[in-house]
């Protein structure tokens, strides 16, 4: 194919990391398509009008549908909020586009179901934004597992903590409503954690949780004496089986002062460990039980070009890749997907299993009991 007009919808954190990505990855990779921006949306239409220049769109619009059905695009971005994620996706599946999805992929499980349902009938290509696992470091650890290089693994741990929530005088949002977040810090942090342990370990079989409001009530604005309900959690934990057998722990909290991007996990095998930080993205620890005891010890190893794809980036170890680039490196698999005509990783499938989860912690959270994935 000779190229492909992308359409965005939202400007704001995330799109303007698509805007980025779609705009850089042919200079990056040279092995996709040609790249045509074509459609920017977002309200009102001025704002449309002006990010569109900002991020080199051919136009704006203040209509979603309207660049949805727009034949110079191929590609549909959507990064808004959580409850139009199902409205607009399958609007986009139904004319017959591609789709790349922030995550979560819908407020309920039902309407993920049916997203996937409709792409595989349609037969698009689609990815969800489960960035970090296309991260070189993370890439280089599912290696080492499938390599045998800390034998059988036996147990996972994770956490993924953030604090833009920690603060109790902190105006009430949308993100505190089910009917327009859905989740709380399962749906923004929890999932792209389950993403992690899931690719590195397997699917899960069987949890156990318990779930926590910190914030019961927010001021309904900056230092309004008025409060409203926070209908979702602050904090989930839970115990997790997978279906191989393999032990897990997990974690997240979006009330945890000083965090700003923590997804730390270990990876537990019977001749070692791995372990990683996202707050030290391009970094990831080794241990071996080999050689004397007197020299073992956890190894650093840092990203470099020996971790493909960093090398498409930067010539040279050391020098780090950044958050954006994960974004140009998940763009570059949904276009290599489209022209190879597969689907990319992660699809609307492989991310339905990861909302399955998080909505099993919920769940779990809520009724006191085990609760076994379908």
């Amino acid at each position: 194919m000779s190229s492909l007009g992308v359409g965005l919808i939202g400007t704001g954190f995330m799109g303007k990391c698509h805007a980025l990505a779609y705009g850089s990855v042919k200079a990056v990779f040279g092995d996709v398509p040609d790249i045509r921006l074509e459609v920017l949306c977002d309200v009102p239409a001025d704002k449309a009008d002006m990010f569109a220049n900002q991020f080199g769109f051919a136009r704006g619009t203040a209509d979603w549908k309207d660049l949805i059905v727009d034949p110079k695009v191929d590609i549909v971005c959507i990064t808004t909020p959580n409850k139009v994620h199902k409205e607009m996706a399958m609007a986009a599946l139904d004319a017959g586009k591609h789709v790349h999805l922030e995550k979560p992929m819908a407020l309920t499980l039902d309407d993920a179901e049916a997203m996937l349902e409709l792409s595989e009938k349609t037969g698009a290509k689609t990815i969800v934004g489960y960035n970090y696992l296309q991260n070189p470091a993370f890439r280089h650890a599912q290696k080492l597992i499938a390599d045998g290089a800390i034998g059988r693994v036996v147990h996972f741990r994770g956490a993924v903590d953030e604090d833009y929530q920690a603060d109790p005088n902190l105006a009430w949002t949308w993100r505190a409503t089910k009917a327009d977040a859905g989740l709380g810090t399962l749906g923004d942090l929890g999932c792209h954690l389950i993403s992690l342990a899931t690719a590195l370990v397997g699917p899960v079989e069987s949890l156990i949780a318990e779930t926590r409001t910190v914030h019961v009530t927010r001021p309904v604005g900056d230092g309004s004496e008025e409060r409203r309900e926070v209908e979702n959690e602050d904090i989930a934990s839970a115990l997790l089986t997978f279906e191989n057998g393999v032990h897990g722990v997990v974690s997240t909290s979006r009330s945890a002062w000083g965090r700003k991007s923590y997804i730390g996990f270990e990876v537990h095998g019977t001749e070692g460990m791995i372990t990683f930080d996202q707050e030290r993205m391009n970094e990831l620890r080794l241990y071996q039980n080999k050689g004397p005891l007197a020299e073992q010890g956890f190894k650093t190893l840092l990203s470099g070009p020996a971790h493909p794809p960093y090398g498409h980036f930067v010539p040279a170890a050391g020098h780090q890749l950044g958050f954006n680039d994960l974004k140009v490196i998940e763009a570059r698999e949904l276009l290599r997907a489209i022209e190879e005509d597969r689907q990319a990783l992660p699809s609307f499938r492989d991310a339905l299993h990861f909302e399955q989860v998080i909505h099993a912690i919920a769940e779990a959270g809520e009724e006191g009991r085990r609760v076994r994935l379908k």
